[in-house]
């Protein structure tokens, strides 16, 4: 079979590979489709791990070998797959941290080498532990759609982690397309969502998810997307956030758009869904006492922090990654403290929601279909992580076609 192998840093090569064998309690599945994960170019670009691997985690496809004993599925289902299932008994599981659980750090599906997803390839092979996590994708849903459930579902873990009520005001900073998967899951749980990115076509597009107000933000001196936020000229903002940029330029908020006393309250969460060390500065300075800052982005461990040696690199490999320069960012405890503001952090995906996932995906309650922008073949995979990596005006999520498929 052909398959996208990585070879080093940025070095990804169209190979034949053998088609995986599997064993009783095993599916071997025909990828159809395959999404471009951040977490996956970030091991591609800093060579975090090593080679070879074969990657791609966001898999959709149709089974074609059943193992003898794997009887909750037979050929020809149309299934999503998930890659990391925890073992629910750990202590890690026990406080529903499932992304610290060993189990869960092991990857249950393979094209081959060492597992790492395997969705860059033609079949891959779905392992007994993770058959738990595989869903049936319904007659009328697209094997994308199917595809997208395994960051939809990151997504709404991050959002129940955060203390909200209705009719509460979070910021989502940055809306590419996890930005725009919080903006519509936190506007269905009720939240009043300003949404902020450097590019005016992702802000026209939070407005369809959901988003009740847009804002340009800056670059910054390195060129990432950073704070302040820059409103935009043509729409009001709520008065109630507690920065002079922002509520001098609308200090009459329009009619009946907010509940009384908001002006005094300020933000009640931000969603950080850019690595941006400025934007969750703004953010803790924007949120109300009590209030929340959830960061979503930051993967990247500091270069302190680990020692770049072929001996760490093996032994941290299902850790998140490093960086290559220190983070600048400081912090005033006493806002922690004093203030009564939480700092959470959220990182992959929690298997216990994967009914709910399924059901907000398929039912098109948060329609993913417009987050796709760009499909290229198994081919051009090398392509697809490089847009993706450095998106455009045009570009949102990025799959890639393993084979036929509906799209």
């Amino acid at each position: 079979m052909r398959a996208v192998v990585y070879r080093g840093v940025n070095d990804l090569r169209l190979e034949t590979v053998p088609v995986p064998r599997i064993g009783p309690h095993e599916l071997l599945v025909q990828v159809a489709v395959c999404g471009v994960c951040p977490t996956d170019i970030k091991k591609i670009q800093y060579g975090t791990v090593p080679p070879p691997r074969i990657f791609g985690h966001e898999t959709a496809g149709t089974i074609v070998r059943a193992g003898a004993r794997a009887r909750a599925f037979k050929i020809g289902d149309r299934v999503a797959l998930h890659h990391h299932v925890p073992c629910l008994d750990c202590h890690f599981c026990r406080h529903h941290a499932f992304a610290q659980c060993e189990t869960y750090k092991r990857t249950g599906i393979t094209a081959g080498f060492e597992p790492a997803g395997g969705g860059y390839a033609q079949y891959v092979r779905v392992m007994p532990f993770v058959l738990p996590g595989v869903v049936k994708i319904p007659a009328r849903n697209s094997f994308a759609e199917g595809a997208l459930l395994e960051p939809v579902n990151t997504v709404l873990k991050a959002v129940r982690r955060l203390n909200l009520l209705p009719g509460d005001q979070v910021l989502v900073a940055g809306q590419g397309p996890v930005g725009l998967m919080f903006t519509r899951l936190l506007q269905l749980a009720g939240a009043r969502v300003i949404a902020t990115d450097l590019m005016e076509s992702r802000l026209k597009l939070a407005k369809k998810f959901g988003a009740r107000w847009t804002m340009l933000a800056q670059t910054g001196p390195a060129g990432g997307a950073e704070m302040p936020l820059r409103p935009d000229a043509r729409q009001r903002v709520p008065a109630s956030i507690p920065c002079p940029q922002l509520s001098t330029l609308n200090p009459q908020p329009r009619k009946g758009a907010w509940p009384r006393g908001a002006a005094l309250r300020g933000l009640d969460a931000a969603v950080i869904a850019v690595p941006s060390d400025a934007a969750v500065q703004q953010a803790l300075q924007l949120i109300r006492c009590g209030g929340q800052v959830l960061l979503f982005a930051h993967t990247k461990r500091n270069a302190k922090a680990e020692v770049r040696s072929e001996k760490s690199e093996v032994q941290n490999r299902s850790r998140s990654h490093f960086s290559l320069q220190p983070s600048a960012f400081s912090l005033d405890l006493a806002s922690i403290c004093l203030d009564e503001k939480d700092l959470l952090g959220s990182y992959s995906s929690d298997f216990t929601l994967q009914r709910e996932v399924a059901r907000l995906v398929f039912s098109r309650q948060l329609d993913v279909r417009g987050l796709i922008s760009h499909s290229f073949p198994l081919e051009q995979t090398a392509a697809a992580v490089q847009l993706a990596s450095r998106p455009t005006e045009d570009s949102l999520k990025i799959i890639v076609a393993a084979g036929v498929s509906r799209l």
